[in-house]
């Protein structure tokens, strides 16, 4: 099939979250011969590896983006007087709508795949397309749900802030849940939430409109290391500029880490992931002996190597952490919470340890920093489960059930293979 393949991050390297589901995606799609147009925004430190995702694709359309915080600022008084979400009117660049919509009318596409929330608005009403193609929308997340959740925590001003935002995105993904015709959830509590805010206009899908595909890794690529701890080493890793992953990071300094280091003096904690916050930086030159802040490291098996217990504190977010779904292939002992476990079909105890509050994640680290048989027992049932429910090869096989509706008879035919520039 042709498909039209929307992303709001280039694919590759796939180093971060979004960037390993839609790679695998993209992956999956072009080993199943269908040919694939990708319209993407693009950073500039991001147009060295549009070569690696030409290898898969018929085309590929780069939309230039720079982000700023005086952009943002703008974007966030434009949300308020108009009443769009935040999240939307920060993409809604007029590069991008246009690229979308020349490509809408000079291609028959069987599929149009809008991956993450954002992308939708291109192709929710599309202009200058021919056949009305197939749509679906690959949420990465039930995003209403994770601004809820950091509102919960948040102080008031930020509060009314975030909760404003979470009412505008759950109007909104409920529409696109009604009018897509097909929605992609990586979580069964993703489906629910997502159903729950298309149902708020009285609407009731049909049994199979929603699907779950979970985020899948390569447990053929992805391969156990071999752990040396040098001591009580403990790893966490995120992109920083997330807000969820800031925030469980900073709850983990605050609150959790204090109790690991009354227990075990000695203990070291690395924090890896781009963008680091400037409180981490200057925790890191207070305390240089007990933390590092590694910021981004493109192979992380050094640090995992070190490590006797990667830590995923989470307190807010929806969908699938991937770093627990790779540091489970790669066989590292897993701290977690509840939030973080989310979607994950994980035996605590067996496949990693689970705790929500400070005194018990804290606890639970202390046991496996002091114990490698318990290291051994969790690194060993985090990969089995990996290469059980998680692997892209059993996984993604619910895509093609996802694509099949819009399957229809075409005539062979070339295509060339060209990178275009989004002007």
């Amino acid at each position: 099939m042709r498909v039209l393949l929307l992303t709001q991050i280039l694919p590759y390297p796939p180093d971060a979250g979004p960037r390993v589901k839609t790679w695998h995606v993209l992956q999956h799609l072009a080993q199943r011969g269908h040919r694939i147009t990708i319209v993407s925004f693009v950073r500039p430190e991001e147009r060295a590896h549009l070569p690696a995702v030409m290898a898969h694709c018929d085309r590929v359309v780069a939309v230039p983006l720079r982000r700023s915080r005086l952009a943002d600022g703008w974007h966030l008084l434009r949300s308020r007087l108009t009443g769009r979400p935040f999240l939307l009117i920060r993409d809604d660049l007029s590069r991008m709508r246009g690229a979308v919509e020349a490509c809408l009318s000079a291609g028959d596409w069987d599929v149009v795949h809008a991956d993450q929330l954002t992308m939708t608005q291109f192709v929710l009403s599309p202009k200058g397309a021919g056949l009305h193609p197939y749509r679906i929308f690959d949420a990465h997340n039930a995003t209403w749900t994770i601004l809820n959740r950091m509102a919960r925590g948040s102080a008031p001003a930020v509060r009314a802030v975030l909760g404003w935002e979470a009412q505008r995105i759950r109007a909104y993904e409920g529409r696109v849940v009604r009018t897509f015709e097909h929605t992609l959830a990586v979580s069964e509590a993703d489906r629910r939430d997502l159903l729950a805010a298309a149902a708020d206009g009285g609407w009731v899908p049909e049994e199979d409109r929603i699907s779950v595909v979970p985020i899948a890794v390569d447990t053929e690529g992805v391969t156990p290391v071999k752990r040396s701890p040098r001591g009580p080493d403990i790893l966490t890793l995120g992109t920083l500029h997330y807000a969820p992953n800031a925030e469980g990071v900073r709850w983990f300094l605050q609150h959790v880490f204090p109790r690991i280091l009354a227990e075990i003096p000695e203990a070291r904690l690395t924090i890896v992931g781009r963008n680091p916050p400037r409180d981490f930086l200057r925790l890191a030159r207070q305390r240089p002996d007990r933390l590092n802040v590694a910021g981004y490291v493109p192979d992380l098996t050094q640090h995992l190597q070190q490590a006797a217990v990667v830590v995923v504190p989470v307190l807010s977010g929806s969908g699938m952490r991937v770093r627990i779904l790779e540091a489970m292939a790669r066989g590292m002992p897993i701290v977690t919470t509840n939030v973080g476990r989310e979607g994950i079909d994980a035996r605590p105890g067996e496949d990693m340890l689970v705790e929500d509050s400070p005194e018990g994640f804290a606890a639970q680290v202390v046991n496996v920093l002091r114990d490698p048989a318990l290291q051994a027992r969790l690194a060993k049932g985090g990969r089995r489960l990996a290469e059980a429910r998680y692997d892209r090869r059993a996984v993604l096989k619910e895509l093609d059930r996802a694509y099949a509706p819009a399957e229809r008879p075409r005539s062979p035919s070339g295509s060339a293979v060209r990178i275009a520039e989004a002007r």
